[in-house]
């Protein structure tokens, strides 16, 4: 099915939406760092085909959407708000939440303060905060450098740049996995004026502006909808250790691991990731992916 573009009112900024399919069940796709609407291209078709009216927005800052100045305009909570106007724009009778990586990262804190409701949930390579605190060793504190380093003015901004290509490149463990087409889209996404700031300023916002602090002073009941996780294990930022306490807090959990797959799983394997979707969505048995069943034994013995 064609891909379309349409621009959205919500939460007081104008998105750039893009769309596929109709009717009334939305499902609203948020991507992640340093990405855009067209991390979902291979999804979208697949959705709308299901019956989704589908809706990848290019979230505050990204793309074609507007841009606000101060890195308070980043908070959490405006995050959230956003994903409320836009469901609200829609008018579903049903919704569901698809997210990678900081769309993850907003979506769980939606989901878990139920600001509207949710029928589905998916969360790609983003792990739930409260089950990533349980199994955040000094391994995961190493990998997690760069997000103080994007506290530091400017800096980070000029190398998020110049490194854009190597950055999809060189952590995907998928050779081919991004043409120079798709790298062009990102690195012109990244070179729009304000773009890197906006960018950055998701991580200032949530460490330095203390949304972290206080998403975590409001608890984490539990998220109850159906959600299907799925997870690419060659994460070099996020280890696969930190999905090990995930059903503590979802309960109706169905996880799959993706061998071989790294950081940007739904661009990476996008057949295995549809599959495991389209299964998840109708009521069959979601598939394991090849090498899954000797990774899960490796886990276990990581769970003891």
């Amino acid at each position: 099915m064609e891909i379309g573009h349409e621009y959205v009112y919500a939460n007081g900024l104008r998105f750039h939406v893009a769309t596929c399919g109709e009717g009334d069940k939305l499902a609203l796709c948020l991507h992640g760092f340093p990405e855009l609407w067209y991390s979902w291209r291979h999804q979208m078709p697949l959705l709308a085909s299901l019956g989704y009216k589908v809706w990848a927005p290019d979230l505050r800052g990204y793309g074609e959407t507007d841009r606000p100045d101060r890195t308070a305009d980043y908070a959490i909570e405006e995050l959230m708000a956003d994903v409320a106007g836009l469901i609200d724009a829609a008018k579903p009778a049903s919704t569901l939440l698809l997210a990678h990586d900081w769309g993850g990262i907003v979506a769980t804190w939606f989901a878990t303060q139920r600001i509207r409701p949710i029928d589905r949930f998916v969360l790609m390579n983003i792990p739930h905060p409260a089950a990533a605190r349980k199994h955040a060793g000094w391994r995961q504190r190493m990998r997690s450098w760069y997000a103080l380093f994007f506290q530091i003015p400017g800096l980070p901004e000029r190398m998020l740049r110049s490194r854009i290509d190597r950055m999809f490149r060189q952590t995907s463990r998928r050779d081919g996995a991004f043409t120079d087409e798709d790298v062009a889209v990102y690195r012109e996404n990244v070179a729009r004026p304000g773009a890197a700031k906006a960018m950055i300023d998701y991580y200032r916002a949530l460490v330095r502006g203390g949304g972290f602090q206080r998403m975590n002073a409001k608890g984490y009941p539990p998220i109850e909808c159906p959600t299907l996780m799925l997870w690419g294990t060659e994460d070099i930022a996020l280890g696969v250790e930190l999905t090990l306490a995930t059903q503590d807090y979802i309960p109706d959990l169905t996880l799959r691991y993706l061998p071989g797959v790294g950081h940007w799983v739904q661009q990476e394997a996008p057949d295995e990731v549809n599959a495991m979707l389209e299964a998840w969505l109708t009521g069959k048995d979601v598939p394991q992916a090849p090498g899954a069943e000797a990774f899960l034994k490796t886990l276990g013995s990581r769970s003891r």
